[in-house]
């Protein structure tokens, strides 16, 4: 009973390993593709120390419609001159030797692991097929495919939507004696793991979606439980520093679990009703 017990164990440890393997084996390709990429990812990520980011034209179109509607506030704030004020850059500095040369190392493997999602993803079924059913292992497609396009759509989502804003706050500090140095390491670094995190966020609702259609979780399971995800989603995100990103983090994490209560009721697996005739 022994032996019985610690072979399955040991077939999983070996087949893990080999799906392992193969996922470093292509994120290793994928850096390689993305190797010549970096430069532009690079370039979209320092995008918002240039100032030219929807926020400035946010701006700019407030500052308008103000000087229409409130000329006497326009002069009294002297938005004018926000308006006409040159666009400041900033650039990012680094201080050790090959610092730039291992933060293109590390953009091309974050490129690289999100060229082979599919990949990644596949491998991971295939590790969990084994305890499906026949037809539970047909959703290998859409599982791969949906997962894919969802982390993708989560780290875009931060990178153009909310990434600026942490920048924009960040520069709001600057005044007479304070100035912003940007570190490329401390910059970058942080960027690339908010991009992770909000892609593996955007994965809640397919995670959700995959358990209700086993029937491992459902909207009955899910909706009753909000406050706990809204202290975990709190938990989670004040592992980071600065409020500012605890409240960036949080917010999206607790919608994304909403969304993933209302994916269960949608698409959950439906209790089948009983054919048997109840007594009178």
């Amino acid at each position: 009973m022994a032996e019985m017990s610690v072979l399955p164990f040991m077939e999983h440890l070996v087949e893990l390993r080999k799906r392992l393997i193969v996922i470093v084996v292509a994120v290793v390709i994928g850096m390689g593709v993305a190797w010549n990429l970096s430069g532009t990812m690079l370039s979209f990520i320092e995008r918002p120390l240039t100032g030219q980011t929807y926020l400035t034209e946010i701006k700019k179109r407030v500052y308008l419609q103000v000087k229409e509607r409130a000329p006497a506030l326009y002069k009294q704030f002297k938005l004018e001159q926000e308006i006409g004020a040159p666009v400041k850059k900033h650039l990012l500095n680094y201080s050790a030797p090959l610092e730039p040369f291992f933060i293109q190392c590390k953009i091309s493997m974050l490129a690289g692991f999100i060229l082979v999602l599919p990949v990644v993803f596949h491998q991971v079924w295939q590790f969990i097929a084994p305890g499906l059913t026949r037809k539970e292992r047909r959703m290998v497609v859409p599982f791969v495919t949906a997962a894919s396009l969802t982390f993708c759509v989560g780290a875009l989502f931060f990178l153009i939507v909310i990434w600026p804003v942490i920048i924009n706050f960040s520069l709001s500090y600057e005044a007479e004696g304070l100035q912003s140095w940007f570190n490329i390491s401390a910059y970058i670094n942080f960027c690339l793991r908010l991009i992770l995190i909000f892609g593996l966020i955007f994965e809640l609702p397919i995670l959700t979606l995959i358990l209700s259609r086993f029937g491992l979780v459902s909207y009955q399971i899910l909706s009753p439980k909000r406050k706990y995800a809204l202290l975990a989603s709190s938990i989670v995100a004040a592992f980071h520093a600065d409020l500012i990103t605890m409240f960036v983090i949080m917010i999206p994490m607790y919608l994304m679990y909403e969304i993933s209560i209302w994916t269960a009721l949608i698409f959950g697996k439906k209790k089948e009703l009983s054919s048997e005739p109840v007594a009178a």
